[in-house]
């Protein structure tokens, strides 16, 4: 059953060979949608476009900190695709600081691509979807917005990824009359290219003891979840925050 028939998808940050976008992106694709890549290579975003099964797909350059830029791209996709039922808010970086070594130029940086970007990516994709009456945001939050950071990011970035979860709660809300909904993920600990060379055996073993289902999450699994989010399955689900953390919030 392809879920996504005749859909179209927006995933921001995609390009990376073997990160959340891009597994996000195979899964759309194999599910039917047609799927635009934006990052800020447009080599890169060209190639995954590429490899994604099925036909349609394309790319394009967007950073999402300049909202003339999104709105720009945006426009150009609503022209090539015909239309936009699907927007993954993906983009993003990290930062591994401690609170007093925040400079502003880090602050503005992780804020920036996180918190704003996923505002002006919404905002660019907004007016068509209300005027369609139908459309699924997908925000992408972190286990480290509930807790008060994680394994690698900073304070800043677990402000970050808060802002995005009062901002999908409150897109939900001004836009369900509308017909458009907005949710968010909070991935764990996710093993990705990211990751990989950053902990030692025993900072592994370390946060795998405090993951109840006692595995890292793979990209697939945050894919999963993404596409539940974007299609039909969820047309009651607006203003959700879905953890894919492997337990490692129970209370």
């Amino acid at each position: 059953m392809e879920l996504l028939r005749g859909k179209t998808a927006i995933i921001t940050g995609a390009a990376s060979p073997r990160g959340l976008g891009k597994a996000t992106a195979m899964l759309f694709a194999q599910h039917g949608a047609r799927v635009a890549i934006l990052d800020l290579d447009p080599d890169e975003a060209a190639e995954a476009a590429a490899d994604l099964p099925g036909t349609g797909h394309t790319s394009g350059v967007c950073d999402v900190t300049d909202k003339a830029a999104c709105d720009a791209v945006t426009a150009d996709l609503v022209q090539t695709l015909g239309q936009i039922d699907i927007l993954v808010n993906n983009a993003g970086i990290t930062q591994p600081l401690k609170v007093m070594e925040i400079a502003p130029t880090n602050y503005d940086a992780v804020m920036d691509v996180n918190l704003r970007g996923t505002l002006y990516m919404s905002q660019a994709v907004i007016p068509h979807m209300r005027g369609r009456g139908q459309g699924a945001i997908v925000n992408m939050s972190s286990v480290s917005a509930q807790r008060g950071g994680g394994i690698f990011g900073g304070p800043h970035y677990s402000a970050a990824k808060a802002g995005i979860l009062g901002l999908t709660k409150a897109m939900a809300r001004e836009l369900a009359p509308d017909g458009v909904r907005s949710n968010a993920i909070c991935p764990g600990f996710i093993a990705t290219d990211i990751t990989a060379g950053k902990l030692t055996d025993e900072m592994r073993a370390q946060v795998l003891a405090g993951i109840p289902m006692g595995r890292a999450g793979t990209a697939l699994d945050v894919a999963g979840c993404c596409l539940f989010l974007a299609s039909d399955l969820s047309a009651y689900v607006t203003g959700a925050e879905v953890d894919v953390n492997g337990g490692s919030l129970i209370h």
